[in-house]
C-alpha cells in the first residue's frame, strides 16, 4: 500500500531537516509511538501503539535510517514492527525530501510504501488507508506545532 503527502510547514529549510534527522524527536511526532531508543547511528527500537478498527495493536520494532542526504534534501528510512498478541506485522519505507519555497517556508514531501501482513491485513485497504491518513496528518500537525508552537 503507498501513501503520499505533501505539505508546507512555515520553517526555514536547514532548522527542518535537522528536525527531521533526530528520529528520536520526530517520533515523538507521530501518533501512538510509546518510546524510540537507539540502538547505533542509524537503527532505532521502538513501540507503537495504535488501533485500526476493532484490533489494537502494540508493535515492537525497529527502525533503520537508510539515506540521509542533505546536499538534496531527501532522506529514508525502513520499518519493521510485529505484534505477537494480534499475530501482525507491519514493513514500511518512507522517503522524504524538502524543497525550499521562501526562507521561511518548506515543502515536505512523503512517500511510503507500507504492507502489512497477518491478522490486521485482513482489515483492507480503505480502512488501513483511513487510519493511515490520519495518522500522518497528525504527525504533520504535530511537527508544525513542535517547530512553530501553532498548529495551522
Amino acid at each position: 500500500m503507498k501513501f503520499s503527502q505533501r505539505v508546507v510547514i512555515p520553517v526555514a529549510r536547514e532548522p527542518l531537516w535537522d528536525f527531521l534527522m533526530d528520529v528520536p524527536k520526530v517520533a515523538r511526532s507521530l501518533p501512538g509511538v510509546e518510546s524510540v531508543s537507539p540502538i547505533d547511528d542509524t537503527t532505532y527500537q521502538g513501540a507503537l501503539k495504535v488501533r485500526v478498527g476493532p484490533i489494537a495493536l502494540n508493535l515492537q520494532g525497529k527502525i533503520i535510517l537508510e539515506q540521509r542526504d542533505r546536499a538534496n534534501w531527501r532522506a529514508a528510512l525502513r520499518a519493521e514492527a510485529s505484534d505477537r498478541m494480534a499475530a501482525g506485522a507491519v514493513k514500511g519505507r518512507t522517503s522524504m525530501e524538502l524543497k525550499e519555497i521562501s526562507p521561511k517556508e518548506t515543502e515536505l514531501s512523503v512517500e511510503t510504501d507500507v504492507s502489512i501482513l497477518g491478522k490486521i491485513g485482513e482489515f483492507g485497504q480503505p480502512i488501513i488507508r483511513k487510519k493511515a491518513d490520519a495518522m500522518l496528518r497528525e504527525f504533520v500537525e504535530n511537527i508544525k506545532k513542535q517547530l512553530t508552537g501553532a498548529a495551522s
